[in-house]
């Protein structure tokens, strides 16, 4: 970890303790800072809480003390990335023209290991993982690793003050961290995708589009980004923001960087993967094998290390994960997908006939952008959660005969199962957020899998 001086002696308010909050503050402490921390939450009986007021962290929960912000000088606010500018608090510390950051830029300023970061509206959980797997590949024969962190479920803070200048930290980086970063260079940047999701954050397509592009806008020349070539509005854009040298990623174009060859996966001057020998299902696999691959070439990996990745492989937890095969039926568990652009790949993953679990959170749209897949691929659903009806609609208008509603996801699965035959592929990919009867989609998708277990 470098020692830097940016924060020494600093008064600083860090705002929602979750993961990334209680590691941001250690890590703070350590860099010389005097550290606040407030959530609205009780913390009366919270551990971690506990443990920062042992290490001198003064904690405040169960409400926002905005007066406090007016009485004390803070030098810096720090903002849980899914806290809403719109909260009082953060209004606040901008009224008052407080430095509102997000821990990725304290973390990746403290790093002494190079970072690569990748972001997009869908598949940078399974690009960071296969990216990080094949890099620490090639690291391990020096004893070195690749650690995946961020918005993977590992926060930054956590990873930097272990990993050396030897090490490599792939980090995956949402819209919602983007937004708050003002300065950040990763040796390589990557946006796999840019679909309309999270408007009800961002507000507005043109808003998400700029946090997406903060993960090249302050990268220099002597660094490199990684575009879709086949986003072609988005991919001007990325040409007009970053100062990076461009490498390009195709699924169709051979005029591309990186592209999908009759039989391999390819560059402008080699074949580096036979795609029959890719353990991930999917043709979206191959843009996050291609983005992966990318990346890796970058920071030194050889062919030899992502052939034994990519034959090998079998998936992000939560997203695609393959979870069991029962009577001949093989069953998926895709929580990950909280948003219809998620369950459009997901779905089409598959050439077997589907039974399909869905629903969740209500964010007040319908589902008939999945209409033709559903008809294409899809025997059955079964239907839980606020949204059970809206895509039940969906279904109907797919000319789907077995459509199943329930209320919960634990009777989802029993009910699904029910409906399948040997051959078949029972998936769950909810479209929706997991809210409505989740903390998570991890706790969904956790929960799923104990459900499964269940049904031997």
């Amino acid at each position: 970890m470098k020692d830097i001086k940016t924060y020494q002696g600093k008064n600083i308010l860090v705002l929602g303790l979750g993961k990334s909050g209680f590691a941001v503050s250690e890590l703070l402490l350590k860099l010389g800072a005097k550290i606040t921390l407030n959530d609205k939450q009780d913390l009366s009986n919270n551990e971690h809480a506990q443990k920062l007021e042992k290490m001198g962290v003064r904690v405040i929960g169960g409400h926002h003390p905005i007066e406090l912000l007016e009485k004390e000088h803070f030098d810096f606010f720090v903002k849980n990335p899914g806290i809403p500018y719109e909260n009082p608090m953060v209004q606040k510390a901008s009224e008052l023209k407080i430095p509102i950051i997000t821990e990725p830029e304290i973390a990746l300023s403290a790093s002494e290991a190079p970072f690569v970061c990748v972001t997009g509206s869908n598949g940078k959980t399974t690009t960071v993982m296969l990216t990080s797997e094949i890099i620490d590949h090639h690291l391990a024969k020096s004893g070195h690793h690749a650690y995946a962190v961020g918005n993977i479920g590992v926060p930054i803070s956590e990873v930097v003050q272990k990993a050396t200048k030897d090490d490599v930290l792939v980090v995956e980086i949402s819209s919602f961290q983007l937004l708050g970063v003002t300065d950040i260079k990763p040796k390589v940047a990557a946006i796999v995708d840019i679909y309309p999701t999270h408007l009800d954050y961002h507000k507005t397509m043109e808003n998400y589009i700029a946090a997406k592009l903060n993960v090249t806008r302050f990268q220099t020349s002597d660094e490199y980004f990684i575009a879709n070539f086949d986003q072609k509005e988005i991919l001007a854009q990325e040409q007009a923001t970053t100062k990076a040298k461009i490498q390009t990623f195709s699924m169709n174009d051979h005029s591309a960087s990186y592209f999908v060859g009759d039989e391999y996966l390819e560059s402008q001057s080699e074949k580096i993967m036979k795609i029959a020998d890719i353990k991930l299902p999917g043709k979206h696999n191959l843009q996050n094998s291609m983005v992966a691959i990318a990346i890796s070439k970058l920071m030194g990996a050889e062919n030899s290390d992502i052939q034994a990745v990519l034959s090998t492989f079998a998936g992000a937890r939560h997203r695609l994960q393959y979870v069991t095969t029962l009577n001949n039926v093989k069953i998926y568990n895709d929580s990950k997908s909280t948003n219809i652009e998620a369950a459009t790949v997901a779905i089409k993953a598959f050439s077997e006939p589907e039974v399909l679990i869905g629903g969740g959170l209500d964010r007040g749209f319908t589902f008939d952008p999945l209409v033709p897949l559903l008809k294409e691929h899809v025997k059955a659903v079964v239907l839980y959660g606020e949204t059970r009806y809206l895509l039940a609609d969906a279904a109907r208008k797919a000319g789907i005969k077995e459509i199943k509603i329930v209320n919960t996801l634990k009777e989802a699965v029993p009910t699904a199962y029910k409906l399948t035959q040997p051959g078949d592929v029972l998936l769950l990919s909810p479209a929706c957020a997991s809210w409505d009867q989740f903390k998570t989609f991890e706790q969904r998708g956790d929960y799923f899998m104990e459900y499964i277990k269940e049904l031997n």
